[in-house]
């Protein structure tokens, strides 16, 4: 018989919370980067004039200054993750719904929202499974890609 929930109330009641929406624009140069970098081969990306889908993985990078990074040199955690107990978290995988290029000068906007909290149980112990939704609208509210991220702490 399983134990009682390691999720509270307070962390259900997290579901649902967005981030502000954050803009940026595909440049030409940072496609061709990312292209070389991440060895793509076809010719609309390594011109720049098209982005590869996981260059958006990217895109939400922040670019932080060093002192801004935790004692093992990552990024803070997202703010919209609730105080766990469980602490390690890892990535547990993203699908994607395209509706649209993502083409150099492009403006998007990013909207991030925890859509769904639960709790499974592993073979070495419970597991919490966060699923954040990251939604790409165009400067005309279009929406170009659905991210649908699963992350897992344990």
């Amino acid at each position: 018989m399983p134990g009682p929930s390691l999720i509270t109330e307070d962390m259900r009641s997290r579901i649902g919370a967005t981030l502000p929406p954050f803009r940026f624009e595909i440049s030409r140069q940072d496609v061709r980067k990312y292209a070389v970098a991440t060895g793509q081969r076809q010719a609309r990306f390594l011109s720049g004039d098209e982005a590869p889908l996981l260059f958006l993985f990217s895109a939400m990078m922040p670019v932080l200054p060093l002192d801004a990074l935790r004692a093992d040199g990552h990024a803070p955690d997202n703010p919209l993750i609730p105080e766990l107990p469980l602490k390690r978290i890892m990535a547990g995988g993203s699908e994607y719904e395209v509706r649209g290029r993502l083409r150099a000068g492009d403006v998007l906007h990013c909207t991030q929202t925890l859509v769904d909290l639960f709790e499974k149980q592993g073979s070495d112990g419970p597991l919490i499974f966060l699923v954040f939704e990251n939604r790409f609208d165009d400067d005309s509210g279009h929406t170009v890609v659905i991210e649908r991220l699963t992350r897992i702490a344990r």
